[in-house]
């Protein structure tokens, strides 16, 4: 017969953590000192969602969900730019869906929705 004893893992009640530590780590994760995980293991932050919180709540930056990779830029201009293209790309792609929708609605009822350039407007 074996003695070894099972390790039981108690659950510890959940961390309350000061605002002024949540920024604190949140100005360290934002000019590039450390990574989350590097941040977590510094300051023992039990779970993984609180530093992802944090950061939406107390960052400069615009960190949207699940969509972060990485930190961000050290430059605040560059951060910036690219949040800008990613949300010209998103408006590009609802415009292409727009006007497939439009394509589709002059096809299948047929009629011009879209007015031709050069066309004269009507007087009333």
């Amino acid at each position: 017969m074996s003695t070894k004893k099972k390790i039981s893992k108690i659950p510890s009640a959940p961390q309350i953590y000061s605002e002024a530590f949540k920024r604190q780590v949140v100005s360290e994760f934002e000019r590039g000192l450390f990574t989350k995980a590097e941040l977590r293991r510094r300051y023992n932050i039990l779970g993984n969602s609180c530093l992802p919180r944090w950061l939406k709540k107390y960052g400069k930056f615009t960190y949207e969900d699940k969509l972060t990779i990485g930190r961000p830029m050290k430059d605040p201009q560059q951060q910036r730019i690219k949040e800008l293209e990613a949300q010209l790309a998103k408006k590009e792609e609802e415009l292409k869906v727009f006007k497939r929708f439009i394509e589709i609605a002059e096809r299948e009822l047929k009629i011009d929705i879209v007015k031709k350039s050069g066309s004269k407007q009507s007087k009333k």
